[in-house]
Parts: structure tokens; C-alpha cells; sequence
């Protein structure tokens, strides 16, 4: 042990340095925050979680009423009826979807892209339709 105090003689007397600027308390606290490793976890389980429906299949009697109603609709298109069609939505990130309910004023049936076209500018393709309820 050489000297009095040993080998940080040479810096005992010094004063500590402070930092001139002091980060704040609220952003010293931040760094105790709980720390999420698995980013992105929760919001995966909770997508596998959602419940989606399975696309139903129409039976043939009810394909065939389907076409009729559709026969109906394009007689009185010039009308511009007022419908209620239920359709299948297919979920954008997995198998299945949900079905949904659309109300409005049918503009055209576009026969070419096999769709239902109405006057607020939404088209609903036929091939997701389930039903359609026609207004007087």
C-alpha cells in the first residue's frame, strides 16, 4: 500500500465532476420502464384469436332464387331499387371472413365484372352474395 491512502492518493482530493446538464426525471424513469422482448407478440395472438366465418355454398335452390331475384333487379333497373344484399367479405390476412349487410340504390349490374353496383359508388361482386332483399 504505498502512501497514506493507497493507490487513489493521487485522486482522493479531487471534487466529483456533475454533469452540467441533468436529464430530466420523467426520461430517467423511462429507462425502469418494462421492456417488451417480444415486440409484436400480443398483436400476433391476438390476429390468431379472431374468429372469421367459412364461406357458405349455396344449395341449388338457392343459387337459382338468387339468379331469379338478380333477373328481377336488372328488369327495374331503371328504377333504381332499393335493395339489401348480405355478402361474403373475405378477411385480407386469413382464410375466411365475415358476412356483411349492404344497403342502398342499385345503379347497374355490371354483367362483364360480375358485380352489383350502387349509387353511393360501392360494388359488391355476385359471387360473395348470399341474399338479396328487395324494397318496394
Amino acid at each position: 500500500m504505498p502512501g497514506k491512502m493507497g493507490k487513489y492518493s493521487d485522486i482522493i482530493d479531487h471534487i466529483h465532476p456533475s454533469p452540467k446538464v441533468r436529464m430530466p426525471e420523467s426520461a430517467r424513469a423511462a429507462q425502469f420502464a418494462p421492456f417488451a422482448a417480444l415486440s409484436g407478440f400480443e398483436d400476433a395472438t391476438d390476429e390468431t384469436a379472431r374468429i372469421t366465418d367459412k364461406r357458405i355454398e349455396l344449395s341449388e335452390y338457392e343459387a337459382e332464387e338468387l339468379d331469379r331475384t338478380v333477373g328481377r333487379l336488372r328488369e327495374r333497373i331503371k328504377e333504381r331499387p332499393k335493395i339489401s344484399v348480405t355478402y361474403f367479405q373475405p378477411d385480407e390476412k386469413k382464410s375466411g371472413g365475415r358476412y356483411v349487410q349492404k344497403e342502398g340504390y342499385l345503379r347497374r349490374i355490371d354483367e362483364a365484372r360480375g358485380t352489383l353496383m350502387f349509387s353511393d359508388g360501392e360494388e359488391v361482386k355476385l359471387r360473395d352474395v348470399v341474399a338479396i332483399g328487395e324494397e318496394s
